[in-house]
């Protein structure tokens, strides 16, 4: 199974959006860090529609308990100040998909921490600073969900 992790997700139709993309593909979905909204917000529950009892999700204080609890088998950072593109990358059952907050992205410790293990998706405009971000995670889960699965 593969994991998708929002640090310190902001806005609750994103985070809404990709708990609907999470079910959908069987992908368990990790909260992680100070949210910007409640679990009950009725914005992140519309945007995930009636597939809310098919998330797995799971709430995690911090990072480190993220990894005690999750233990995966790689971590990749995904962030729009990252070189290598995330279609060389060669993804594998249990890996973790990092995504960062809508405004702040993710902080410098985890560029350091992951440095070599960070990916981006390359954007032919220079007019614009990023993908929304259930879009970006569903352009990077699904080549790695083509990979794990042979698709």
């Amino acid at each position: 199974m593969l994991h998708i992790v929002l640090w310190e997700p902001e806005i609750p139709p994103n985070t809404g959006n990709v708990a609907r993309l999470c079910a959908a593909t069987a992908t368990r979905l990790h909260l992680v860090g100070r949210l910007g909204f409640r679990l009950d917000d009725r914005r992140l529950r519309r945007a995930g529609l009636d597939y809310w009892s098919a998330v797995d999700l799971a709430v995690h204080a911090d990072w480190e308990e993220f990894l005690a609890q999750a233990q995966p088998s790689q971590v990749w950072l995904v962030s729009t100040k990252a070189k290598q593109n995330y279609t060389t990358c060669r993804f594998q059952d249990g890996d973790c998909l990092l995504f960062g907050s809508e405004s702040k992205g993710l902080p410098a410790s985890f560029h350091e921490r992951y440095r070599d293990m960070s990916i981006t998706i390359p954007m032919i405009s220079d007019n614009v600073r990023s993908l929304n971000l259930a879009t970006a995670v569903s352009v990077v889960l699904y080549e790695a969900l083509r990979q794990v699965n042979g698709w």
